[in-house]
């Protein structure tokens, strides 16, 4: 698989050994633990995690141990065990039998250098490195037909060891070739065929430190990018590593020692717990590559450090030994889902320093006396004396005040129009001018001054200033000057301006008596009051 390169990170050049070696599937652990005599010699342990509570079962051997010697954990519960012996490499198994320890002699391999690779994944086999100037060995320690055997020679030279898979058939391995080291894969089913892993660039130096099988997570540190840094990629995918900036932190150098498993198809899911080293100690760190945050905090006390391994429900258990407790397992839930805190910089606590004690105290002087305070004088302001001011007397009685006269006001323009006056004589139907009209009865002594004065332009007031025309009898039919057919009328004064309407055809009431008419008139031919002339004045 090729990959190239887009981002930064940071670590070491190769990561540092763990105290304690955890089988592949958590079930023990072994480590060299030391005596407490007074040479202090090494002895290995056994550690069971599998139990309710993990305990520790010391596996001394007859001589003790020695610094360099490497164990191997095994799924059944006995401990690899290769011993450097003169310029070569004894490989043993040991277990607990009774009081003692049980020794199983396996073999030798001559090769000045021997390096175990991680437990393979079935918990059955252990694989070793024996690496050369020009080639490196591949080693078969146990799980063969019989002892050691040489699997597959390499050209070049190996380190490191990560498995791919859960069957323990692909096997990737960093190797120095021509001046550069790539990341390779190692086909042990095909007689240890090899075929390149990692390919960021032509000039880079690409290392593989830890993968996953369940999510193809895997955790590369490259010096692609200018400066050797920490990445992250995918097995099998096309898209480039990725070097984030929150796995370079200033003043610390990170190392990933454990994967959380069984994230199947979800890489970016997969939390990765690391070993951080600084200038103030070791502490640890989880970070996910979905959040993109690496989440610090303290070890626990005892921590062996560089040793844990992540369980299937998502937590991570940290061993540690201390004098009250040489056997314990410090649990961290760390749930998928969790959001990872900022990164925050852990310092470790410095030893305490000498507190040095106070300077005595000085003795405060006595505040002075304060100066005696004058009571205050109550200060009033002048009040002048009060003028006596003379009594009001009595009023005197206001005078009556004159009526207001009110405007007269204007004379209406219109003026009642007396009824008029029939001829003296004998009432006959011709001298009302009116066919079968009743002739009207001559004004009394009272009908003629209220006509005279209606004449005078006296307003009188009366409701009745409409009069009925002289000439028209009840229910003859006849229509009067105005046509309202009431019998009375207001007719314009047409002295006035002109008002735009018609003269009246009756004449204008005379003031006065009126003037004495011929007893007997003239017989002529009734004309109808619409045609007939109008009378002299």
């Amino acid at each position: 698989m090729t990959i190239c390169a887009t981002e930064d990170a940071t670590a070491p050049a190769r990561p540092h050994r763990a105290t304690l070696t955890i089988a592949a599937d958590g079930s023990y652990a072994a480590r060299l633990a030391r005596h407490d005599d007074a040479a202090g010699s090494w002895f290995p342990e056994r550690w069971t995690l599998s139990g309710p509570e993990p305990y520790a079962v010391p596996l001394p051997g007859t001589q003790p141990e020695e610094p360099d010697s490497a164990l191997l954990p095994l799924a059944d519960g006995r401990v690899l065990i290769a011993r450097r012996v003169a310029g070569r490499f004894a490989v043993s198994l040991l277990y607990p039998a009774g009081p003692g320890t049980g020794e199983l002699l396996l073999g030798a391999v001559e090769t000045p250098e021997l390096t175990l690779l991680p437990p393979a994944p079935d918990g059955t086999r252990g694989y070793a490195l024996a690496p050369g100037a020009q080639r490196t060995t591949l080693w078969l320690l146990h799980g063969g037909a019989g002892g050691p055997e040489p699997v597959a020679e390499i050209p070049g030279h190996c380190s490191g060891g990560v498995w791919l898979d859960r069957a323990g058939r692909l096997l990737a391995l960093d190797r120095q070739w021509a001046g550069r080291t790539k990341a390779i894969t190692v086909d042990l089913e095909r007689g240890g065929e090899t075929g390149p892993l990692l390919q960021i660039t032509e000039d880079s130096n690409d290392r593989l430190l830890l993968a996953d099988p369940d999510s193809g997570l895997l955790l590369v540190r490259s010096d692609a990018p200018g400066q050797d840094r920490l990445g992250w990629g995918v097995l099998g995918s096309r898209l480039p590593v990725r070097f984030p900036e929150c796995l370079h932190p200033v003043g610390a150098t990170v190392t990933p020692f454990a994967m959380q498993p069984r994230q199947m198809l979800a890489p970016e899911s997969c939390a990765v717990a690391f070993r951080m080293d600084g200038a103030h100690g070791t502490w640890l760190g989880v970070w996910r590559p979905s959040v993109r945050q690496l989440r610090q905090f303290p070890a626990p006390q005892g921590w062996l450090t560089g040793a844990g391994l992540w369980t299937a429900g998502g937590e991570l258990l940290l061993p540690y030994a201390t004098a009250a407790e040489a056997c314990g397992v410090a649990r961290v839930a760390s749930p998928v889902g969790v959001v990872v805190e900022p990164p925050r910089v852990v310092v470790p606590p410095q030893p305490a320093r000498a507190v040095e004690f106070p300077q005595q105290v000085r003795t405060m002087e006595p505040p002075q006396q304060a100066w005696a305070v004058e009571p205050a004088r109550a200060v009033a302001p002048p009040v002048e004396q009060v003028r006596l001011v003379r009594p009001v007397g009595p009023m005197r009685p206001m005078e009556p005040v004159p009526p207001v006269r009110l405007p007269v006001p204007p004379r209406s323009p219109w003026k009642l129009v007396g009824p008029l006056r029939p001829a003296q004589g004998p009432p006959s139907g011709p001298a009302s001018g009116l066919p079968g009209a009743m002739p009207a009865e001559a004004p009394s002594g009272a009908d003629a001054g209220a006509e005279a004065e209606a004449d005078a332009g006296t307003d009188t007031g009366a409701d009745d200033g409409a009069v009925i025309a002289s000439g028209t009898a009840p229910g003859a039919g006849a229509s009067t000057a105005s046509g309202t057919g009431n019998g009375g009328e207001i007719v314009p004064d047409t002295g006035e301006t002109d008002n735009r309407s018609t003269s009246s055809a009756q004449p204008r009431a005379v003031a006065g008596e009126p003037q004495p008419i011929t007893a007997h008139p003239p017989l002529c031919r009734p004309v109808p009051l619409q045609q007939a002339p109008l009378a002299a004045r």
